[in-house]
């Protein structure tokens, strides 16, 4: 999302048509904040969303929400910035992370970094080929390119992740992961899949912008 709050207000949109009163349940992949105009709405909907319906939604932890909150603590302030943490900061009208809304920072400090279901887990990376998941270390979840891109490793459930965009607007479908990020933030869409509980791929793809 990385701060692209149309394009999330457009998508949750086109999922409400698309579930037409049927049950669903949404998982965010991460990197809600940084770069985008307006990671302030885009975290202030996601914990509207994750309020009103605790057991309905899960927002996972991104690479950029990590950043965020070293910076906050004092940590690699530059290297937040450089990725795009000055947008942030922008858009809660403020100049210095330690400055950001302590309800904001708490709620991202609680988010979850792997969420499974039957048949999938949801990363916001990746997993370590090799090990059985979801045993992967928190950098790895958060980090992971190599060789998890390339290995195509059958870790028992199929992978759901994001992190890496794929800059023709289509996401990236292999046999044991599917990875949503189209980079919305780069020009391209912002992407959901639509999952069932009878098989691990996406059934269909709904995408905005």
């Amino acid at each position: 999302m990385h701060g692209c709050a149309d394009h999330l207000d457009a998508l949750l949109r086109l999922i409400e048509r698309h579930r037409a009163g049927r049950p669903r349940r949404l998982v965010f992949l991460g990197d809600a904040v940084d770069r985008g105009p307006d990671s302030a709405r885009v975290l202030a909907t996601l914990r509207a969303l994750q309020a009103r319906e605790p057991d309905a939604v899960t927002c996972l932890m991104g690479n950029h929400e990590a950043l965020l909150l070293d910076a906050v603590a004092g940590r690699r302030r530059d290297l937040w910035i450089m990725n795009g943490g000055g947008a942030v900061l922008a858009s809660f009208g403020v100049t210095d992370p330690a400055a950001l809304p302590a309800e904001v920072v708490a709620w991202i400090a609680g988010l979850a970094s792997l969420h499974g279901d039957v048949r999938r887990w949801y990363v916001h990376a990746g997993l370590k080929p090799g090990e059985p998941a979801p045993d992967s270390d928190l950098a790895t979840r958060l980090w992971m390119r190599e060789p998890f891109l390339s290995a195509d490793h059958d870790f028992g459930r199929h992978v759901v992740h994001g992190h890496t965009p794929v800059l023709d607007g289509r996401p990236e479908v292999r046999a044991h992961r599917t990875n949503l990020d189209t980079g919305a933030v780069f020009g391209g869409p912002l992407t959901a899949g639509v999952f069932t509980a009878h098989q691990g791929p996406a059934v269909d793809f709904l995408q905005v912008g």
